[in-house]
């Protein structure tokens, strides 16, 4: 098992390697398909920088950081405060035409779903430094135990809560590293062997 504590160093990223363990700690923050797109349209690909305000308020939490493609179920506390409910990872690939940008501009160190992602953003990760990082699909109420603390949310009102960038702190999630900085995809590598498989089964091999 090895110990990831937010802000991650590009150092640590590139020792870890497809089938590692991971034990998460820190700052985590959820962005699905809406925060993707607005990342790319206001910070990324534009001339100049719009929505200032926010910008500053994302650049430190992601430098170094974690996304989780997660759209959460959240209930508020009595005091005001909020308290993820569930938390189930979100099918990643839709972030693909997104993905290696983000992780480039803001040098996002790990990016977490489930099913993996395409060849654009294994590339992202392989010259920027960054992995991907598998939750177990239906787990959403065991993944939401592992969040000590909702430190902020951004954008709620604008963009609905399944969609806004919620900042979590985590606390030993543990996860598997299908995707690595070196070039090298668990899931690329599954669905070889299961056409080759599925090959020799038929008669075609």
């Amino acid at each position: 098992m090895i110990r990831l504590q937010t802000p991650i160093s590009e150092e640590q990223i590139r020792a870890l390697h497809t089938g590692d363990v991971v034990q998460l700690n820190g700052i985590v923050v959820t962005a699905r398909d809406a925060a993707h797109k607005l990342m790319i349209e206001n910070f990324i690909k534009t001339p100049e920088i719009k929505r200032p305000e926010l910008y500053a308020r994302l650049k430190p939490l992601l430098e170094g950081g974690v996304i989780y493609h997660c759209g959460p179920v959240v209930a508020q506390n009595p005091d005001g405060s909020y308290r993820f409910v569930a938390a189930g990872p979100t099918t990643s690939i839709r972030e693909e035409p997104y993905e290696a940008d983000v992780i480039g501009h803001f040098k996002v160190r790990a990016i977490i779903g489930k099913g993996g992602m395409g060849a654009r953003t294994l590339a992202g990760c392989k010259e920027h430094g960054a992995v991907y990082l598998h939750a177990v699909g239906g787990a959403a109420t065991l993944i939401a135990a592992t969040v000590e603390k909702v430190e902020d949310v951004l954008l709620k009102d604008e963009l609905g809560v399944p969609e806004a960038f919620w900042v979590i702190r985590v606390k030993n999630w543990e996860l598997v590293v299908t995707m690595d900085s070196h070039g090298n995809s668990l899931h690329d590598q599954i669905q070889a062997a299961s056409e080759q498989r599925f090959k020799e089964l038929v008669g075609l091999a």
